[in-house]
């Protein structure tokens, strides 16, 4: 008996496994909101104004329009939802919107991902509750989900590239590209120019309307600027969306009439249908406005994109002598003139992070790290119950310059090395360097640092004729709300610049009024030669001179640059019982003061940004300033002011013949949003590292 055990032991031993089904990457979860039914009563006249967040492991993925005064609601809203493991459930709750107020909660339920069917489309009843009073009906949410595996094409390609990494330098080039086309998080960009509309129908007293259009894709939002008093608006606007779904997707139109003081009012709606829609071509649209009156006139375009991926360490195309090569060339100076949104690749490799702060009550952390590049946004894996996170992961992004890179881990903390637009010239390329992290309101330090290493390769043509068109809109932003502390914030920054003329007028006065009579006679005599010899090439040689100035003080070690003052609000917001009082007060005026504020912010930013042009704050624009002002120099000296101003005025007046459907700017403005303002100096200047050593090292050096 004792003899059969042991072979039974051995057989069992010597036995294979039995195969698991290899389990998915990812999953795609695909959901359609379709409508609730008997919602809870939260306002005063007997109704609700509904929506709808979709959250899945404590993070919002999903935000649904607002439905007035209804507690039926119809949202037929779709979302596309990537999802890495089946454990975290869906958690859907229901809020009821309350104008500069607190959102009044309407009830949960929770749809659990490990229960449905793959590759089917499910129609789900989630019966909401409130968790303090389970007893209570608040009515039910009606979707259609359905699940579908995400079978990693990248992963598979990772292994193939691991079994022949020693194949020749030739198939090792062709395979790691191979890996990046396949690694796209996003597959091409939707490029809608707005127009105008026609006939729209009149919602004001006064038979006319003071139109806008709002644009939706999945979380992507945009809102064009407000005509005032037509029916027949001319917007001539662009805006770009990114396209996740090689199948297309639907961009949601919705018209809209501006009122002051009261809700805007519904004007019509219409939808494109990007799967019907080739890409690398343009289409003029006429869309008819349902619930509504009138036409929209919309330009679209499809384009294909390679623009983002993310790999392990192992899978890195610049390690690679044959690919860095290559986009070396399609980079250099001779190939300037090709392909000019092209204008460089960004590398970002995130290594690991030590000593962060410990934000479980167990004292440890889940952090996982973000890496944004503009509206570019790439995340790692999570690693759980651990301070001290490996990653070992490469992000790859198109630059389209001008944008900042953005590092984080979790709500542990976040670091931001360089200032928004144009920092990444500052990076020394393939230098591995640690990076103290910052606060999330990037005002002050916090504890831990990240191990990074940063490669940028660019066309530097191509990155200067980019600083003279629109900046590309973020729209994962924050909603602007109401706030004294930032309101006296900006009211001071604008103090400054305008302190700052001030001083400069009084010391120009002060020369006419000889408080010093040696300067004054210098001024009297600088202001005779001027004036009997002026030229107009004199203007920007004028400007020339600080710019050098500063630069000479600079090389020399004499830094004149201002230490820019810390934000002095503490907390961007105020506490929750004085935001209530507060946002009594001014509940009439909300968007009244939200305008002055950001007024305010947008004066004093251009104000600082002039400035720190010529402070040599970010060289590169200095550097493209002198460029700039070197030319019109020339220019403006050999050839007669006369020409020049003929040849500006038949440009413009020729512009909209030559184009109808141009949009303006004015490229002077558009450069200078490149150029950070004292706030974004403050918030993304890299912190000195703390002298002490890092944790791993004291308890090697200290074992008891």
């Amino acid at each position: 008996f004792f003899q059969l055990y042991l072979d039974w032991i051995t057989d069992c031993t010597n036995a294979e496994p039995t195969p698991r089904p290899p389990s998915p990457a990812m999953y795609q979860l695909d959901v359609v909101l379709k409508k609730g039914n008997n919602l809870a009563i939260r306002d005063r006249t007997g109704t609700s104004d509904p929506y709808v967040k979709f959250k899945i492991a404590g993070k919002e993925v999903f935000r649904s329009k607002t439905i007035h005064k209804n507690l039926n609601p119809v949202w037929d809203e779709r979302a596309s939802l990537h999802v890495e493991t089946l454990r975290d459930p869906l958690y859907v709750k229901v809020f009821d919107y309350d104008f500069g107020l607190q959102d009044d909660f309407m009830g949960s339920a929770y749809l659990h991902l490990e229960s449905l069917e793959h590759q089917r489309t499910l129609d789900v009843t989630l019966d909401l509750k409130d968790p303090q009073y389970p007893e209570h009906n608040l009515g039910s949410l009606e979707l259609a989900v359905t699940l579908s595996p995400k079978d990693g094409d990248f992963r598979d390609a990772t292994m193939l590239l691991r079994r022949n990494w020693k194949r020749t330098s030739k198939y090792q080039s062709m395979r790691l590209s191979d890996v990046h086309r396949k690694a796209q998080l996003w597959r091409g960009i939707v490029s809608i120019s707005l127009i105008e509309g026609r006939g729209l129908q009149p919602m004001d007293a006064n038979g006319l309307s003071d139109p806008y259009v709002k644009f939706r894709m999945g979380h992507q939002k945009y809102k064009s600027k407000t005509i005032p008093k037509t029916l027949g608006p001319q917007w001539r606007e662009q805006f770009d969306f990114h396209l996740y779904e090689e199948q297309g997707g639907h961009v949601d139109i919705t018209v809209w009439d501006k009122d002051a003081g009261k809700k805007d009012d519904f004007m019509g709606r219409c939808t494109i249908d990007l799967s019907l829609l080739s890409k690398e071509r343009t289409y003029k649209l006429h869309l008819p406005l349902e619930q509504g009156e009138g036409v929209l006139v919309l330009l679209v375009t499809l384009t294909a994109s390679a623009a983002v991926s993310i790999s392990d360490l192992s899978i890195n195309m610049l390690d690679d002598p044959n690919e860095r090569h290559q986009i070396m060339q399609r980079y250099s100076l001779w190939r300037s003139f090709y392909n000019l949104k092209d204008v460089g690749v960004v590398q970002v490799k995130v290594i690991r992070a030590e000593g962060l702060l410990a934000a479980d009550v167990t004292g440890k952390s889940d952090p996982f790290c973000v890496v944004e590049l503009s509206n570019d946004r790439l995340q790692t894996h999570t690693v759980y119950k651990n301070l001290n996170p490996e990653w070992n992961k490469v992000f790859t992004f198109a630059s389209s310059w001008g944008s900042k890179v953005a590092r984080g881990a979790d709500s542990v903390g976040y670091c931001q090395t360089d200032a928004c637009h144009v920092p990444l010239p500052q990076i020394q390329n393939g230098e591995r360097k640690a990076y103290a992290l910052k606060s999330k309101e990037l005002t002050g330090p916090t504890k831990g640092v990240i191990f990074l290493e940063i490669d940028v390769i660019f066309n530097a043509v191509k990155a200067g004729l980019r600083t003279l068109i629109p900046i590309e809109q973020k729209y994962i932003e924050e909603e602007p709300r109401v706030s004294k502390q930032l309101l006296l914030h900006n009211f001071n920054r604008v103090r400054r610049c305008i302190m700052f003329l001030i001083n400069t007028g009084c010391y120009i006065n002060s020369c006419f009024e000889w408080d010093s009579p040696q300067r004054s006679i210098c001024a009297f005599v600088l202001f005779v030669i001027v004036v009997w010899n002026f030229e107009l090439y004199m203007i920007p040689l004028a400007l020339l001179l600080p710019l050098a100035w500063n630069y000479i003080l600079i090389a020399s070690g004499k830094d004149t640059r201002q230490d820019v003052v810390s934000n002095p609000v503490a907390s961007r917001y105020p506490s929750d019982s004085e935001r209530k009082g507060f946002m009594n007060k001014l509940y009439a005026i909300q968007d009244v003061c939200i305008s002055v504020q950001n007024a305010l912010d947008e004066v004093a930013s251009y104000g600082e940004r002039i400035k720190n042009t010529f402070n040599w704050t970010v060289p590169f624009l200095s550097w493209l300033a002198i460029v700039a002002l070197g030319l019109a120099t020339t220019i403006i000296y050999f050839i007669p002011l006369r020409y020049i101003v003929l040849a500006w005025g038949v440009n413009k007046f020729t512009k909209k013949l030559r184009d109808p459907y141009t949009i303006d700017n004015n490229e002077l403005l558009d450069f200078l949003s490149r150029v950070p303002s004292d706030v974004q100096v403050v918030q993304y200047r890299e912190l000195k590292l703390d002298p002490s050593p890092s944790p791993n090292k004291r308890k090697k050096n200290n074992p008891g």
